[in-house]
């Protein structure tokens, strides 16, 4: 079971320690893809992302990175921004604090940054007091269920299209698991919203800092 849309208690629990969503006047939405670089899906993603002048921002796995240098590349160079996966998809929750570091650690090697995003979303709050000295912690307010093989393409669109708002960070995938059904969504996702009016963005630094002097 997962939730499409964030419940609204969650970025209350956590306070500022993680970042939900951005909200703003600006007709912004925030895509975010999670688990690449992956050849046979990544590259396709950032074609999609050019043809329709699009920033997005990508959460890598360190050993991905590590296997993939050519397609990181091509990410920064398309002129989108970088978050931190952890090296090996660790899942918080059943990870020692102390561990949990080191394999965010491993990928700095790799990956430079200041944005992470704990895999599964599943992080403790130690893991997170200790990694926000360092890093933005980013989740999501609108998960897409690319990864679910129990849904359409269609029904990943209609998950994104019908909870997005100006403001919304958007979890796509960038794996072999998700690539049919984020293939099939992404693409109109942006149509749609681009002729409403909207522009999709990276998590920049710039962006950040806007939003954190607007929330203290």
């Amino acid at each position: 079971m997962y939730f499409i849309k964030s419940p609204y208690i969650l970025s209350k629990l956590t306070g500022k320690s993680i970042i939900w969503q951005i909200p703003n006047d600006k007709n912004r939405i925030f895509i975010t893809f999670d688990d690449g670089p992956i050849p046979d899906v990544t590259p396709k993603i950032l074609s999609i992302l050019n043809k329709y002048n699009s920033k997005a921002t990508f959460f890598c796995v360190g050993e991905n990175v590590m296997k993939h240098p050519d397609i990181y590349n091509d990410i920064i160079e398309n002129g989108h921004c970088i978050g931190n996966h952890t090296f090996n998809h660790l899942n918080g929750w059943q990870t020692s604090t102390e561990k949990y570091l080191e394999n965010v650690k491993k990928s700095e090697a790799f990956i430079v940054t200041n944005l992470f995003r704990p895999p599964y979303g599943k992080i403790t709050p130690n893991q997170v007091n200790k990694i926000r000295k360092k890093y933005f912690t980013i989740l999501w307010s609108v998960l897409s269920g690319d990864f679910d093989k129990n849904i359409s393409g269609q029904q990943c669109l209609e998950n994104v299209i019908n909870n997005t708002v100006g403001g919304s960070i958007i979890v796509f995938h960038d794996s072999i698991k998700a690539k049919e059904r984020v293939l099939y969504a992404l693409p109109k996702f942006i149509e749609h919203f681009q002729k409403c009016g909207y522009k999709f963005e990276a998590i920049t630094n710039e962006i950040l800092l806007e939003y954190r002097n607007n929330n203290l």
